[in-house]
């Protein structure tokens, strides 16, 4: 009998109509049915699972293979059991929720053959509003590992992984994990795999939001998610002695995993609870928080993982209902930093050092993205200039300001990659205090627009170069509201200058040259009206 080239393994619990979607992109794929193995495990479901496992074995003997058990509580216990029953050179795990795309096994065998590539990497989208991380499918590589990449932030086990790899070294899911049970699998895989590829061609695999929001993830409850945290950087830590690789891995955990267990909804909980995950927050940090994965969170983040690892549950959701209810807090710059005046910041008595509360540049320029927005944008005509397009933009409040090259702040027209940015006559109409937002106003000749690309169409960004605590950042500017098309002629030739947004709502300011003819039935409409 001819091995198989990839056995896909299913683990199977209450997903219809789901499965159907599931098992008709497997058995549809372009790589053929003769080259693909498909080994479905029932947990003991209650619905017409079971029933449309066997109409589609029924229907692609020798392809598809269904194997049955009693409920185990997760999925970890029937992936185990279709991995036994494996026969392909690669083994692929797909949620019995999700779909592929129809070319999506034969892709990823091909790359693992060519590259020898002992796990590959799909890319991946969320749909039903199912959040899938995209910052690994920026491109196509062949030589990903979890210090170059964004891998740490896509350890579900939804890859194709080389079978020999995983037998050799005995690779199986913990089967106490009801929840979580494929991240010690992946990582382990990973960091023994010679070689991983990342395929960014197109999209391979759709993770599936069910209507009910049942994926095992969204039913999870705080302290299970705590659980699996601990257990997997727990696997980690004995499989990576410390250093920058184990930073790299657990960076992740406390970003998001710990992180998500003190949001919003932390100081409702039962207090009995709030107490358990403080603890096993704390007893984490203890052992796995260095210097380097602290400095790589955002404030928000820091603090509150900061302040669970000093014990502190009480002003933990003091905290989180503060910024709740008004907000994060406004930034503090003192020379070349800028500190988040969060509760305790400076205080006498604070539990956590200054350091604790620095912000990253990430979170300096998502808050000048947040509070900067075009107040005016307008045609005008100025002496010795022409046309000119006046904008008016406000940065919002940061807040309070020390010694040092705290603030600057200019008005340019970005253009496309390879164009030049044409310099505006900016002039800072306020400058930052406590509670006051900033105002710049510029002034921009269309004729330096239409010098800049004389003959092509081209798409100006009207943008603030800001200068805070000694880093630069640039800002787009959120649209104000559209003006009318106006015609600029420069010398025989004529342009269409118009003020529009983008998909996002930014302000968008449009050149494009236009014929004479156009010019002259654009002028004949209005002498009519």
């Amino acid at each position: 009998m001819t091995t198989p080239d990839v056995t896909v393994v299913v683990a199977v619990y209450n997903t219809m109509p789901y499965l159907t979607d599931c098992l008709t992109s497997l058995v549809e794929q372009s790589i053929g049915l003769d080259r693909l193995e498909v080994v479905a495990v029932d947990d003991g479901s209650t619905d017409d699972s079971l029933k449309e496992l066997e109409r589609f074995a029924s229907l692609h003997p020798g392809t598809v293979k269904v194997l049955r058990q009693p409920n185990s509580g997760g999925p970890a216990a029937p992936s185990n059991k279709a991995l036994d029953a494996a026969t392909g050179r690669y083994v692929f795990f797909i949620g019995s929720d999700d779909r592929l795309a129809p070319y999506a096994l034969e892709r990823m065998v091909a790359a693992a053959d060519e590259h020898g590539s002992d796990v590959v990497v799909g890319k991946m989208e969320g749909t039903n509003g199912r959040y899938v991380h995209q910052e690994l499918y920026q491109e196509t590589r062949h030589d990903v590992t979890f210090t170059n990449s964004a891998l740490p932030w896509t350890v579900a086990n939804t890859k194709l992984f080389r079978r020999e790899l995983v037998e050799r070294h005995g690779l199986r899911f913990p089967e106490d994990m009801p929840v979580g049970s494929d991240q010690p699998f992946t990582i382990e895989a990973c960091l023994r795999a010679s070689r991983i590829s990342v395929l960014a061609d197109g999209t391979y695999y759709y993770a599936v939001k069910r209507e009910d929001a049942g994926n095992i993830t969204y039913r999870a409850n705080h302290e299970a998610r705590l659980a699996c945290a601990a257990r997997v950087m727990d696997h980690v830590a004995g499989l990576v002695e410390p250093g920058p690789l184990r930073d790299a891995v657990l960076m992740r955990h406390f970003r998001w995993e710990l992180a998500k267990l003190l949001q919003d909804d932390f100081p409702a909980l039962d207090a009995a609870v709030r107490e358990r995950l403080v603890k096993g927050i704390a007893d984490l940090a203890d052992r796995y928080l260095t210097d380097a994965v602290r400095d790589s969170m955002g404030v928000k983040q820091r603090v509150r993982i900061g302040l669970a690892q000093a014990g502190r549950t009480a002003e933990l959701c003091a905290l989180i209902e503060d910024e709740a209810e008004h907000g994060a807090p406004p930034f503090v710059l003192e020379g070349e930093h800028a500190y988040a005046r969060y509760p305790g910041f400076r205080d006498a008595d604070a539990v956590l050092p200054m350091r604790w509360f620095e912000v990253v540049e990430e979170s300096v320029a998502g808050r000048l993205a947040a509070g900067a927005r075009a107040t005016s944008a307008v045609w005008g005509r100025a002496s010795g200039q022409g046309p000119v397009l006046d904008v008016t933009a406000r940065i919002g409040l940061l807040g309070s300001y020390g010694a040092g090259p705290a603030f600057g702040a200019s008005l340019v027209m970005e253009g496309p990659a390879d164009t030049a940015d044409v310099a505006v006559d900016t002039r800072v109409k306020g400058t930052p205090k406590g509670g006051a937002a900033t105002l710049v106003a510029g002034r921009v000749p269309l004729r330096s627009l239409v010098a800049a690309a004389p003959r092509t169409a081209v798409r100006w960004r009207p943008v603030l170069a800001v200068t805070l605590a000694g880093k630069p950042y640039r800002v787009r500017l959120r649209a104000a509201g559209v003006q009318r098309q106006r015609v600029l002629l420069r010398g025989m030739r004529a342009y269409a200058v118009s003020l529009t947004s983008d998909d996002k709502g930014r302000l968008v300011c449009k050149v494009a040259p236009i014929g004479l003819r156009a010019v002259a039935a654009r002028l004949l409409r209005l002498r009519k009206k």
